[in-house]
């Protein structure tokens, strides 16, 4: 099966200058990272999504910042995120689960979702010119 990641930056913060944040800082991105792995334990899709935390995403200006990203799918990078967005993300996490090639249409994307940016990355498909 392919593996479906959510990478949560976990240096994301608006309160914290990115130079003062140390492995033990909990930021905003920490605490929607635990937040989510939560949630990710009481759903079927905990084997199906891979929630992961990455140093930086490299959005500091706009914090938080997660990323889905799959093999053969176009590739999710949400900044901005609300705070409250936990639930909405592993909502779009099924959306993404069940697209064949992770087009998911604004339209579709939880409410909470459509306030944040949002950039789609298209996957790189092998042996096409």
């Amino acid at each position: 099966m392919t593996r479906h990641t959510l990478f949560v930056c976990k240096s994301c913060s608006a309160t914290i200058a990115h130079k003062d944040v140390t492995d033990d800082t909990i930021t905003e991105g920490v605490l929607l990272l635990k937040h989510l792995q939560k949630l990710q334990q009481n759903r079927s899709i905990e084997s199906e999504l891979n929630v992961e935390a990455v140093g930086c995403l490299w959005t500091c200006d706009r914090p938080c910042a997660v990323a889905f990203s799959a093999p053969d799918k176009a590739t999710y990078l949400f900044t901005k995120v609300p705070a409250n967005a936990d639930e909405a993300l592993l909502q779009f996490g099924e959306l993404y689960l069940n697209s064949k090639a992770g087009d998911i249409p604004w339209k579709q994307f939880p409410e909470v979702l459509q306030s944040a940016e949002v950039a789609k990355i298209p996957s790189i498909l092998e042996g096409k010119d």
